[in-house]
C-alpha cells in the first residue's frame, strides 16, 4: 500500500456481486454483436470453393469431350480419305460413319473435296451440361 500512497492514487474496492449474470457465459471484452461471424464467413467461403470446384468439373468434362469428338473426327476423316484413294475398300462416307460409331459419335457431315481431300464433321452421342461435342476434320493427300 506504500505504492499508493506516494502516487497519490486510491484502488476502488468493489462490493457486492461482481460477475455475470446467473446462467450466462461472458467472455470479458464485448464482441459487438458479432458472435458466430466467423462461421458464416467459413461457409460462405466453402460455398465459393465448391462453387468454383463445380465450374472446373464442368470445364474440364467439356475439354475431354471436344477432344474425344476431335479424335473421332480426325480418325473418320483418314479412314475415309483412305477409302477414296482406294487404299482400303468401301465408300468414304459409309467408312467414316462406321469408325465414328466406333468412337462413340456420328457423322454429322461428310464432303468430298478437290485433290482427293474429305471433310468429316462428328458429334459425341454423350452430351454435356454445356451442350454437344463436336469435331471437324480434313483428311488426304498433303496439298
Amino acid at each position: 500500500m506504500m505504492g499508493e500512497a506516494k502516487s497519490g492514487r486510491r484502488r476502488r474496492v468493489q462490493t457486492g456481486l461482481s460477475g455475470p449474470a446467473p446462467g450466462r457465459w461472458r467472455s470479458g471484452f464485448d464482441d459487438g454483436g458479432e458472435r458466430g461471424s466467423g462461421t458464416v464467413l467459413a461457409a460462405g467461403l466453402a460455398l465459393v470453393v465448391i462453387t468454383a470446384m463445380a465450374v472446373m468439373l464442368l470445364l474440364a468434362q467439356s475439354a475431354v469431350l471436344a477432344s474425344r469428338a476431335a479424335s473421332a473426327a480426325d480418325l473418320a476423316a483418314l479412314a475415309a480419305a483412305d477409302a477414296l484413294r482406294g487404299i482400303s475398300s468401301g465408300e468414304p462416307c459409309t467408312v467414316a460413319a462406321e469408325v465414328a460409331a466406333h468412337h462413340a459419335a456420328t457423322v454429322l457431315s461428310c464432303t468430298e473435296g478437290a485433290g482427293q481431300t474429305i471433310e468429316v464433321r462428328t458429334e459425341l452421342a454423350e452430351h454435356s451440361l454445356l451442350g454437344a461435342a463436336t469435331g471437324r476434320a480434313r483428311a488426304g493427300p498433303p496439298p
